[in-house]
């Protein structure tokens, strides 16, 4: 489970976040909204060791990992897929999933049994399992990125705007992927600006605004909290 308690975190002096908490259960998806610049990605960074908090807690399966350089973090169990499918260009389809399986040294089974099963998920990286990853769409990036997470098998992912660049209807059979996904054991955490879409996918829902948590509600109730008239101050 990932705990983020009181969070305070930004870039040198410009604060972003302030007293963010939230928790990721495990066999969960926590959805988590919010405007462009509202601070979701510097949480996410901040989460995976990319961005040192200013106070607070991060504390996966109790331990606290806030502030610990982000290999570290990962070694710990947690994986972060960032925007922009950040895989290994030069590298083919088949080998960047292979970049995936450095937690599970001595696990080939394992490892051949994950990569048949992203290839049942996305059949389209098993076609082009030869070809370098520079050569994939975007959308087949994103799924490549997610294929390199599954195999490293991490307690806790977190999954930042996997729609970037995506073609609208590559990002159903995603979500349902990291459905299946967390239901398998892990705690699954999304960034998106698609609610609509990736809400009925998820188990509970967060809104950051200007750094700070507007509110949380089941997944179910988001569309009507968001659309809640508001009350005028007394």
């Amino acid at each position: 489970m990932l705990e983020v308690k009181n969070l305070v975190a930004g870039y040198g002096t410009i604060p972003v976040l302030r007293d963010v908490s939230l928790t990721a259960k495990a066999g969960e998806i926590l959805l988590i909204g919010g405007e462009n610049g509202a601070g979701k990605s510097t949480l996410m960074r901040a989460i995976a060791g990319f961005n040192k908090p200013d106070s607070g807690e991060i504390l996966l399966d109790g331990k606290a990992i806030g502030g610990i350089a982000p290999e570290k973090v990962a070694q710990s169990g947690l994986r972060l897929v960032l925007d922009g499918h950040r895989v290994f260009p030069e590298l083919s389809v088949f080998d960047n999933l292979r970049m995936g399986a450095a937690a599970r040294r001595g696990d080939r089974a394992g490892f051949n049994n994950a990569v048949e099963e992203i290839y049942s998920v996305f059949p389209i990286l098993k076609e082009k399992q030869k070809l370098y990853a520079r050569d994939l769409s975007g959308g087949q990036q994103q799924m490549l990125a997610l294929g390199q997470a599954f195999i490293a098998q991490p307690k806790v992912l977190l999954c930042d705007e996997p729609s970037m660049g995506l073609a609208q209807a590559l990002l159903p059979p995603i979500l349902a992927f990291l459905r299946r996904w967390a239901q398998t054991g892990t705690a699954v955490v999304i960034v998106e600006q698609h609610l609509a879409v990736t809400a009925p996918y998820a188990d509970r829902a967060m809104i950051i605004e200007r750094g700070q948590v507007k509110f949380s509600c089941l997944a179910s109730e988001l569309d009507e909290k968001l659309n809640a008239p508001a009350v005028a101050a007394e």
